[in-house]
């Protein structure tokens, strides 16, 4: 009899990486997933459900489907991928500074140095020997 290939495995093995390699360049972008990245969880989970149904089938029906041993190595690639994601969200979560930190209005910046448009480095002591405030312009970086 020919076993059937088990695709539940490897669609689901698919969205975990998905899951992982898909926060910073796609859901880091939305405020709506960026502070708690709940549709990287969902997609987890998903692919999760996959693997186990499908390492399920091949379990309970091995002359039916393939998969056995690819099965359980790829659930346990998943659940590796998942505690790192869930390692890197929390610990870079707890990198940011805190709002209490914050420079409030009114409040006297630090002194600093930057480059300005034309790459020469510009420090905010000299500026304000010569001016009585200084504007500062931040730039996303893209639109």
């Amino acid at each position: 009899m020919h076993r059937r290939r088990n695709y539940l495995i490897w669609i689901g093995f698919v969205i975990v990486v998905g899951a992982l390699v898909s926060y910073i360049p796609f859901f880091a972008l939305f405020p709506l997933t960026r502070d708690v990245p709940w549709a990287n969880y969902l997609l987890f989970i998903l692919g999760g459900g996959l693997i186990a149904a499908g390492l399920r089938r091949a379990v309970r029906s091995p002359d039916a489907y393939q998969g056995k041993t690819a099965g359980k190595v790829l659930s346990v690639l998943s659940v590796l991928m998942f505690v790192f994601f869930l390692g890197s969200v929390l610990y870079f979560g707890k990198q940011i500074p805190s709002a209490e930190s914050a420079l409030r209005t009114g409040q006297t910046a630090p002194s600093f140095t930057l480059l300005n448009t034309a790459g020469t480095q510009v420090a905010s002591a000299d500026l304000l020997k010569a001016h009585r405030a200084i504007v500062l312009v931040f730039y996303r970086g893209f639109w």
